[in-house]
């Protein structure tokens, strides 16, 4: 019997140090993991900054490109003939992808941009898609601090973009973008 309950002892004992053993190791390794929420919030953020970051790539392109090609525009001006515009609004295509009409150079198209923060732009100026496309994010955010505390909340980084898909005519691909990261929920 003596034998019996030492092995008995040691088998609780072995038992007690295991489970204490699998609730620290649960509780260790659930802090180092950090939550989904975390990642998917991080993710939204880097995605936000990747769009301000192209944006203001693609100005720092178009104005590279306009300087090279103003020389063709003002030979064909001298010429006599017109540059060529390469996008036209189509009304019915665009309301077949929104489900709503859509009029040309509204920049409420863009997501986050509403009634009173459309007037700021057009006050400084800002009044179709492709000058807002032409705007860079930090452009967007001095507009916005002109109306003051209460446009604090709002992010321009994407309106850029969103404007350029608008003004070039990608209904699709601005309809996805923006069901993907509709008010503000990225």
């Amino acid at each position: 019997m003596d034998w019996e309950t030492s092995t008995l002892w040691y088998w609780i004992l072995l038992a007690g140090v295991g489970i204490i053993s699998a609730v620290l190791g649960y509780f260790f390794g659930k802090s180092d993991i950090p939550s989904i929420s975390q990642n998917t919030e991080e993710l939204n953020l880097l995605e936000i900054e990747n769009a301000k970051l192209a944006s203001d790539l693609e100005n720092c392109q178009k104005r590279l490109d306009n300087s090279k090609t103003k020389t063709l525009d003002i030979e064909k001006i001298i010429s006599g003939s017109k540059p060529k515009t390469t996008h036209r609004f189509n009304a019915a295509e665009a309301k077949a992808i929104f489900g709503k009409t859509i009029k040309e150079n509204d920049l409420k198209l863009v997501e986050g941009i509403g009634p009173k923060i459309e007037g700021l732009f057009i006050n400084v100026g800002i009044k179709t898609w492709k000058e807002l496309a032409e705007s860079s994010a930090d452009k967007c955010q001095e507009v916005l601090d002109t109306g003051g505390k209460r446009y604090r909340i709002h992010d321009p980084a994407s309106w850029p973009m969103q404007a350029k898909m608008a003004h070039e005519g990608l209904w699709q691909q601005l309809f996805d973008w923006q069901e993907k990261h509709r008010a503000g929920k990225y």
